[in-house]
């Protein structure tokens, strides 16, 4: 089976103390991953090391077979994955100046960058939200906003830093409903979450962490279980 990250004896330290500590994790694409454990146990950090934002302190994180360790230039790794945090950050300016940004950093314009920006927004259920200024959203509204722009540029693997906490019900099911759509067209999506019903909201392989450390083994993942979409509305097809 295909590896799209593998981890081995991967160990983050800050100041010399240990906080991420991973003997072995190969996470196969195309599935929904949830990151589960209590505040502390890993879960961000784990995110930023999957995001090639940061390197751990010993071991390895390969991506797509890639490892970044000595090469000068991880740009081209890095733009397909995208990490979405908890309090994302939004320019002043409309949401379609938002979505924009990353489309204009790689070239793309007009009406295909339109069309990204329209089906972005639909997805999250913010159809129609283009002009509205970014100091008129709510706080559902802001995140929602902050995922689709993760969503219009279409990375191979979405990282999600917790986006479900403390949002509405109508956020949480956008949310939710983005994620879904996003994994049906082959795409990998691994968050982090408190919500313990989400695993099987989303048909998603839970990877649990207990200070640092996964207390399962998911290196025989099977194929993705057919998420329940009872209680979900605003569905779209990415």
């Amino acid at each position: 089976m295909k590896t799209l990250f593998s981890l081995h004896n991967a160990r983050v330290e800050y100041c010399g103390r240990p906080v991420l500590n991973i003997g072995r994790l190969d996470l196969p694409p195309g599935h929904v991953y949830l990151l589960t454990g209590a505040n502390g146990a890993g879960k961000s950090t784990l995110l930023r090391l999957l995001a090639l934002l940061e390197k751990p302190t010993s071991g390895r994180v390969l991506f797509d077979g890639s490892d970044l360790r000595g090469r000068a230039s991880g740009k081209g790794l890095r733009r397909q994955v995208t990490l979405v945090h908890q309090d994302p950050y939004l320019f002043s300016g409309t949401v379609e100046r938002n979505l924009n940004f990353g489309l204009r950093q790689r070239g793309i314009r007009g009406p295909v960058a339109t069309e990204r920006v329209a089906h972005a927004l639909e997805t999250v259920g913010l159809a129609g939200f283009e002009k509205r200024r970014t100091n008129q959203l709510s706080g559902g509204e802001r995140r929602r906003v902050a995922l689709a722009r993760a969503l219009v540029l279409e990375p191979r693997v979405l990282l999600l830093d917790e986006p479900d906490a403390n949002l509405d019900v109508a956020s949480a099911a956008a949310f939710e409903n983005a994620v879904i759509a996003y994994a049906t067209v082959g795409r990998t999506v691994i968050m982090a979450s408190h919500d313990p019903g989400l695993a099987g909201r989303l048909g998603a392989v839970e990877l649990r962490l207990i200070d640092g450390q996964l207390c399962d083994s998911v290196n025989a993942i099977q194929p993705p279980i057919t998420p329940n979409r009872g209680r979900l509305q605003y569905a779209h097809q990415f």
